[in-house]
């Protein structure tokens, strides 16, 4: 059996992997750690997790953890996991880190939209950005993960195939996200809760999210040209989900039959990803719990404009779920080993 220890289990992210890998036959978790809850079982914090009711939060004392599994997920805040994640890659651990602490290459870059300086920039060489569908064979090797965050899985997704064969403007990209309430964490504020989002619809973070350099630097990469990006974000009256639409001139004539061809082509052997047939749209529900994003694509052949359309859940793709397909591929484990099941209905 894989040892695995979650880093911040009290989150809905380390809440999510809990209940993921509750399902996983080759995997034992033998630690979580959460500052408030240190002490109680797992079962007392989250009744429905009763078959964890002997596992208890414990404090996060390196020393005391970094011998007992041989993966770590870091559920932590940004910029608590750099420390950590450090020490146990130094300990010759192999961690998996679900903030955005190891995501963007340029410390600066990274200082500057999280606003906390990077203590540790000397791994950002070495961590791979783990998103399967295109890092798939880096990931097996690697010893620290950067686990993609909701907003960026949802816009590369549909974008890198385009941008690979030059098929859109870059200088025309308009990402339009909007998420359900959980992609701002398990945590008490006056704009999360209930009669502030129930019966509204509302953006934020206009112009200045901090998923942004995340999605330019991994577009970048595809074009092999710096990409800038319009990208606005909505709060859905939603617990989860993510709907993001997007939109970019196209550089020649296609039809949506083409342009469909083009997503078929790159992701025919991706079994987390499924393209949506000529005519119809994803929707949120069709991906509820699950780890599949689902495209669908329309080319507006009045304006010339390719318009594309994903659906992720931002706390399965979106996080937890792409964290253990991403740990099923550095093990050598079947990568939908845990994530087969499909999305709850109604």
């Amino acid at each position: 059996m894989l040892k695995a220890f979650i880093c911040g289990g009290s989150g809905y992210t380390g809440s999510e992997l809990l209940r993921i890998l509750a399902g996983h036959d080759e995997v034992e978790i033998v630690g979580v750690t959460s500052e408030k809850s240190a002490g109680m079982s797992v079962s007392e914090l989250f009744p429905a997790f009763f078959i964890y009711k002997n596992l208890k939060f414990e404090n996060l004392h390196i020393e005391k953890i970094k011998d007992r599994a041989d993966i770590y997920f870091l559920a932590l805040p940004h910029g608590k996991s750099q420390e950590v994640g450090a020490l146990l890659v130094g300990a010759n651990k192999r961690v998996i880190d679900l903030s955005a602490d190891f995501r963007i290459k340029d410390a600066k870059v990274y200082e500057q939209w999280y606003k906390t300086p990077h203590s540790c920039s000397d791994l950002l060489k070495e961590a791979v950005y783990g998103l399967p569908e295109i890092y798939r064979d880096k990931i097996k090797k690697a010893r620290l993960i950067a686990n993609p965050g909701c907003y960026p899985t949802s816009a590369i997704l549909p974008l890198y195939p385009f941008l690979k064969k030059e098929l859109i403007n870059i200088d025309t990209i308009v990402v339009d996200s909007k998420s359900g309430t959980s992609g701002a964490g398990r945590k008490a504020e006056v704009t999360l809760s209930y009669c502030e989002v129930n019966e509204d619809f509302r953006a934020y973070n206009v112009a200045k999210h901090r998923h942004t350099p995340e999605i330019e630097q991994e577009l970048s990469y595809a074009s092999g040209r710096d990409i800038t990006i319009d990208f606005t974000t909505h709060l859905l009256p939603l617990n989860r989900g993510i709907l993001s639409t997007i939109y970019g001139k196209l550089n020649k004539n296609m039809t949506t039959k083409e342009a469909i061809e083009v997503l078929e082509e790159s992701y025919q052997n991706e079994p987390f990803v499924k393209i949506m047939p000529e005519g119809q749209i994803p929707a949120i529900k069709y991906v509820r719990g699950t780890n599949y994003c689902y495209i669908g694509v329309v080319v507006n052949q009045r304006t010339g404009r390719i318009i594309l359309i994903s659906a992720i859940d931002n706390l399965v793709k979106g996080a937890s779920g792409q964290a253990v397909q991403n740990m099923n591929i550095m093990f050598g484990i079947d990568e939908t080993k845990a994530l087969k099941n499909l999305a709850l209905s109604p």
